[in-house]
């Protein structure tokens, strides 16, 4: 943990590299710092994947796009982030706040030509089962 999973109208793929914004965010990610400047999520522990889907539906298909002088092909991403507890508040919502930042400087550009809806929410909760596998923690865990 943190895991940030990205879904997206797979139409963006032509219009964007999703690789980049991955990469962007998990380095965000990796900046943030707590209240007491210390960084909040390990180098080994953060990923951020990023899934198309193939078929969607978005608001109203399209009409008030098309109203409004757009194609009326509306796009959507969500982001979601997952950690563990014990971060404060303050800590959650820097990290909102940062990557918000990142996802609205990388869709900027997309935003001038098509309609397209953000969402970013964070989650954090009580696991019922939570075990790790990884041999990516040793990697970042040198003294």
């Amino acid at each position: 943990m943190p895991h940030l999973v990205i879904l997206y109208t797979g139409q963006l793929d032509a219009e964007v590299q999703m690789t980049t914004l991955c990469r962007a965010l998990a380095d965000a990610m990796l900046n943030v710092k707590d209240e007491q400047g210390q960084p909040v999520f390990p180098t080994g522990g953060t990923r951020v994947l990023a899934y198309p889907a193939p078929h969607h539906a978005v608001a109203d298909g399209g009409a008030a796009g098309r109203a409004a002088g757009g194609t009326g092909d509306y796009a959507f991403v969500y982001l979601n982030l997952r950690m563990g507890r014990g971060r404060s508040e303050a800590t959650q919502q820097r990290a909102g706040q940062t990557l918000l930042a990142v996802a609205k400087a990388f869709f900027a550009p997309v935003m001038v030509q098509r309609h397209i809806g953000i969402t970013l929410q964070i989650d954090v909760g009580t696991e019922v089962f939570d075990a790790k596998l990884s041999n990516l923690h040793p990697l970042f865990n040198k003294a």
